[in-house]
């Protein structure tokens, strides 16, 4: 995330941790060559758009832990690692809920055309009350309202991207000086309950046309447009049998929506705390715990489950003293991860499981050993692969690289080389434009000037 940290607060304080200098080019183009040269499929960006505010009822805690605040732009990122790197990509987070489609359209384009299309974009609907607020609205739509917002949206998305310019509009005839032939370019005529874009696309079709779609819904309203939409989706499991679950029924409804089940790409969340054995590696994951920032992990998960955790002492039981659902429902996420079922938590061991990489299971171990519980992850749960949070930056990243890649490739499972070509088809192999069973075959400029 362009800010300091993102689901490790205080860990910006840790000695080691650069996201301090987040606001300058040269950390984020070395941490695009790390990823680079640990084949890493890309490098995902996430984004909020307001503070998180509900703990203690103001920002102040957030705002004095440096939780995911200060934040820039994610997008104004791209530019300068895709300079820096030839294959690494980028999954961007952008909402659809504050930034009309049709300016939006051409910045995915343009980024897609001087990434020479290693760009995709992780769809988000928000969540922060904050920031609807400071948009001008009392609040967010409603939850399933949301995504029929977004449906339309990608609907304008996909007829700018792929239903307004030809293949071969742009012909660049010097003879003749024609630059782009107007038979070729044709308004998109959208009318809906939510957008009017009568013309036409004002970018030339970019590498991918558009980007790769990410995202990370998990209700049933998201699911299904996931299913519908997503190529690569991000998942969360404490356990391997609950995250066999969750991938089962991600695929089933991609099936659902007239897809092959294996047309997305899923990556569980992990956290991994290596070093060259055991005992450094167990060594790091309780220095870095001793950086977490109570306060700071509070301030993060009451913005999730919008419960005010200020309310309760720190050494408050969850069960009998923490009474609400939405907290026991996460913790007993938690302690599925930790391993630690059996015995009741408090807020404080809640705050202290989320100050080491957020929300996801974390794998402590020697390089070798990480890599055979990734393996039996993937294998036991039908995941394609892992999005990475981390505990400090860049260091999290290159041990990984240093400890764990090797390891992989030893036993055959992860790549020596890139693909070539676009992030989609470093993904699927299928080439660069979406395929014929994908919702944007509807909108294509061939099938649109039939209808």
């Amino acid at each position: 995330m362009n800010c300091v940290g993102h689901q490790s607060p205080g860990l910006w304080r840790h000695p080691q941790d650069k996201s301090a200098d987040y606001n300058t080019i040269g950390y984020w183009t070395h941490l695009a060559k790390v990823l680079e040269k640990g084949l890493f499929d890309g490098l995902f960006i996430a984004d909020v758009l307001g503070t998180y505010d509900v703990f203690g009822g103001s920002n102040e805690t957030t705002l004095a832990a440096g939780t995911q605040v200060p934040v820039n732009d994610p997008f104004l990122l791209v530019s300068a690692m895709a300079a820096v790197t030839e294959n690494l990509g980028f999954g961007v987070t952008a909402g659809t809920a504050y930034e009309h489609p049709y300016p939006f359209a051409r910045r995915l384009a343009t980024l897609d055309h001087l990434t020479n299309g290693r760009v995709g974009w992780n769809v988000v609907t928000g969540y922060l009350p904050s920031a609807a607020r400071n948009m001008g609205q009392e609040d967010q739509l409603e939850h399933d309202e949301r995504y029929n917002h977004a449906d339309e949206y990608l609907e304008v998305i996909y007829k700018l991207l792929e239903g307004s310019w030809g293949d071969e509009a742009v012909v660049r005839d010097r003879e003749k000086g024609i630059f782009t032939d107007p038979s070729k370019v044709h308004e998109i005529r959208h009318e809906g309950t939510y957008f009017k874009v009568p013309g036409i696309a004002i970018t030339e079709p970019s590498p991918q046309r558009t980007p790769v779609i990410f995202q990370a819904g998990a209700s049933s309203r998201g699911t299904k447009f996931a299913a519908e939409n997503a190529e690569a989706v991000f998942v969360i499991g404490p356990t391997k049998e609950i995250l066999a679950g969750t991938v089962k029924k991600l695929r089933d409804a991609v099936e659902a929506a007239g897809r092959d089940r294996h047309d997305i790409r899923i990556y569980a969340m992990q956290t991994i705390v290596t070093g060259s054995d055991e005992a450094t590696a167990q060594a790091k994951f309780e220095d870095y715990k001793s950086y977490a920032d109570i306060n700071g992990a509070l301030a993060l998960i009451s913005g999730w489950m919008g419960v005010d955790l200020s309310t309760y002492a720190p050494d408050d039981v969850i069960g009998e003293d923490v009474k609400s659902n939405a907290i026991q429902s996460t913790v007993e996420t938690f302690r599925k991860a930790s391993g630690d079922e059996g015995k009741p938590w408090t807020i404080r061991q809640l705050a202290e499981w989320v100050g080491v990489g957020g929300f996801g299971p974390v794998i402590v171990g020697s390089g070798e050993a990480v890599a055979r519980e990734l393996i039996d992850w993937a294998e036991q749960t039908d995941v394609d692969g892992f999005n990475l949070a981390y505990a400090i930056t860049p260091g999290t990243f290159e041990d990984v690289v240093e400890f764990v890649v090797p390891e992989l490739q030893k036993l055959g499972a992860y790549p020596t080389e890139y693909a070539p070509g676009t992030l989609r088809n470093k993904l699927f192999g299928k080439g660069d434009r979406l395929p014929a069973t994908h919702r944007a075959e509807r909108f294509r400029l061939a099938n649109a000037r039939r209808a």
